[in-house]
């Protein structure tokens, strides 16, 4: 049993302020790179949607006003085939999530009401506008059935006491009493309440039915999951959605997630994936109602396995892995019209590309290549409606012609403000590591690179630890703000990293500081000898793992480094153990608590065991919210510099998790980041 207190939490509520877009301020583009308000003037692409009849494009942008420290996200559409778009929605407050409805007359969204974040419709072309929902509380995703006969939506409900509840005469306590673990995840204390998915008549939204009434589990499953976890049959009589049916211990332990299928008639429920005992995510059923691709992970408690592309079979009822000979994850499904090809995304060598299975032959075909990173991909004819990112260029629309492959760009959001400045250099380079394998390293020069100067240079860190060093374009860890400080950033796709086969990937868990840490020292040591960077001037930072491999290399790197910054990393891993939530990852990667016999060989590598060797000077980032990686890991390295006279500096947000996501305080993080590095690689006097 949980008991929670009685004060109600919330997520932070981007709509408190009213925010004229059309007055922000503009950045000074003078100096022609990038800073942190040119950063934060960027709107940023989402919910990319095409209509029924695949002739009209429906996505959404958020704009931010960092004075106001928050941003407002608005609906636009575009024809298909490219062409101006055109603003639908003008709101103080933000529209949410937006789809098609599936006759295409209109379109639906989230927006607040008196009671909370309702579902909303109106005219394609943003008129009529009306809420059609009015029910208690915040909706946090929705869908139409094919047949609009009925809808689901997602939402919160009560199953655990408050304190309230049991002591009402005390009910200015302010108090959380816990019996069970995953009492906080990510950045929230468990307050009681659940996710779950209901479905209910349309449109009167009568007769609304919880599909995990009662049960402690969550529909979509924290902290990160939507609406991708359900798929409507196209005869709109059944849908299947995601669940860990787990809860408390035995969820903080596994990842054991499975896929169901909920049958409109028999009013039943039935778990398709029983068989599989690890992740069971993001299904798609086809067109024709035969088939549903979904991806899974074979492994328990892994959660950064091989996504495995899996077709289940609804006549003979049978499931079945077709890429066992693909060893690349499979994720981001689209059906083709005829039901007889899927479309999907894969990471290989460190860029995100779109790929094809015909499901008659089996055979995968690569259709994008080049330095990108497609994510999002719908299926439309001979056309595929996609979203891309590189290391210059933030996410935006394009389409790809499947009979000659030709990619034409639809969406142009940022191309003026990047008209207004240049952009540094990405080069893609092969590293021999230490046991004589390859590795692919980015290395991002400053605009304007003169090969005749010095330059400072960078070793980046990567998170995950399972996450590719990719195409992706950050609004933190930014290779191109970086860059126009005037630093060369060397990015390696270090051990533990997919893209290059199931062995790489795979070879980090418990090896945290192996050939990892050689594979990063390989990186820097190769770069380092071009007379281009100064070796004397080089620095290294990370955050997540990436933080935990700054501490690690602080203590065995050798004079290589004259500065380091760390950000929400791991520094005690006894500690980190004993406070972090997610177990599976931890018991998977680190191989259990610190009290098994044997110990497992990665607490040796603990970078608090190694303090001693500290000489350099080193910032440490942390958030109050981290929950993942608490910020009492960061007190401790801080703690740990200091006490040795080590130059070192904290920077603390109390309201931030494991990410840094409001603007000024992002822009606070970005302005310590130089200062830090500008201070001990510039001019090799603390600032």
């Amino acid at each position: 049993m949980v008991v929670a207190n009685g004060c109600k939490q919330t997520q932070k509520d981007n709509n408190a302020a009213v925010i004229d877009m059309n007055n922000r301020e503009k950045p000074d583009f003078s100096k022609g790179v990038f800073d942190e308000k040119i950063l934060w003037y960027l709107g940023r692409l989402s919910d990319v949607k095409l209509s029924p009849d695949g002739k009209t494009i429906l996505y959404a942008v958020t704009y931010y006003d960092y004075r106001e420290n928050r941003g407002n996200t608005e609906l636009y559409t575009m024809p298909s085939n490219g062409g101006e778009p055109t603003r639908i929605t003008v709101s103080e407050k933000s529209e949410m999530q937006p789809v098609w409805r599936p006759d295409g007359k209109k379109i639906a969204y989230l927006f607040p009401n008196e009671k909370g974040m309702q579902i909303w419709e109106c005219d394609p072309d943003g008129k009529n506008t009306k809420a059609v929902t009015n029910v208690e509380g915040d909706i946090n995703g929705f869908s139409y059935a094919p047949d609009q006969k009925h809808i689901c939506y997602f939402k919160n409900v009560r199953i655990d006491p408050t304190i309230e509840d049991l002591y009402p005469d005390l009910p200015k306590t302010n108090a959380m009493i816990y019996d069970d673990l995953m009492y906080r995840h990510w950045n929230y204390w468990a307050d009681g309440t659940y996710s779950h998915l209901f479905v209910a008549d349309y449109p009167s939204f009568e007769n609304a039915v919880d599909l995990q009434e009662g049960q402690k589990f969550h529909c979509p499953n924290p902290p990160f999951g939507g609406m991708e976890e359900v798929s409507w049959h196209p005869d709109g009589d059944k849908l299947v959605f995601c669940c860990k049916t787990l809860a408390g211990k035995a969820f903080a332990e596994s990842t054991n997630t499975d896929v169901f299928l909920y049958d409109f008639q028999s009013k039943s429920v039935k778990n398709l994936t029983e068989f599989n005992r690890g992740y069971d995510l993001d299904p798609v059923i086809s067109p024709d109602g035969t088939k549903m691709v979904w991806w899974n992970m074979k492994t328990d408690g892994f959660e950064s396995e091989k996504h495995s592309l899996m077709i289940y079979d609804f006549k003979t009822q049978k499931a079945e892995d077709y890429s066992l000979e693909f060893d690349q994850d499979a994720t981001n499904f689209s059906w083709s019209e005829d039901s007889k090809k899927i479309y999907f995304t894969s990471c290989k060598e460190a860029t995100y590309q779109i790929y094809s299975l015909d499901l008659e032959s089996r055979i995968f075909e690569q259709i994008t290549d080049g330095n990108f990173d497609y994510n999002t991909v719908i299926a439309n004819g001979d056309q595929l409606i996609v979203t891309r990112t590189t290391h210059s260029n933030p996410s935006e629309i394009f389409s790809i012609n499947l009979k000659d492959k030709s990619v034409k760009q639809l969406s142009t959001i940022n191309d003026d403000v990047l008209g207004k400045i240049t952009m540094g250099k990405t080069v893609k380079r092969w590293v021999k590591t230490t046991d004589g394998k390859n590795m692919l390293v980015w290395v991002i020069l400053p605009p304007n690179f003169d090969s005749t100067k010095k330059y400072p240079a960078l070793l980046y860190c990567q998170g995950g630890p399972q996450s590719s060093v990719s195409q992706f374009f950050s609004y933190r860890w930014n290779f191109q703000m970086m860059a126009a400080h005037d630093y060369i950033i060397v990015a390696p796709n270090r051990r533990g990293v997919p893209g290059f086969g199931s062995e790489w990937n795979d070879q980090i868990s418990g090896d945290y500081a192996g050939q990892n840490m050689l594979d990063y020292l390989s990186a820097i040591d190769d770069i380092a000898k071009e007379p281009y960077v100064d070796e004397n001037r080089l620095g290294c930072v990370g955050a997540s793992y990436g933080g935990f491999s700054v501490y690690w290399l602080a203590g065995h790197h050798q004079k290589r480094f004259k500065a380091f910054i760390a950000h929400c990393g791991m520094f005690n891993l006894e500690s980190w153990y004993g406070t972090t939530e997610e177990l599976f990852f931890a018991n998977h990667d680190i191989e259990g608590p610190y009290w098994k016999r044997p110990l497992p060989k990665t607490y040796n590598f603990s970078p608090h065991k190694f303090v001693g060797n500290w000489d350099t000077p080193i910032l440490v980032i942390h958030g109050g919210k981290d929950f993942r990686i608490p910020y009492t890991e960061g007190m401790q390295a801080f703690d740990a510099a200091q006490m040795q006279g080590v130059p070192s500096r904290f920077l603390y947000f109390p309201d931030e998790c494991h990410f840094v996501s409001s603007p000024q305080n992002s822009m606070l993080w970005q302005r310590e980041f130089f200062r830090w590095l500008d201070g001990w690689l510039k001019t090799n006097e603390k600032k």
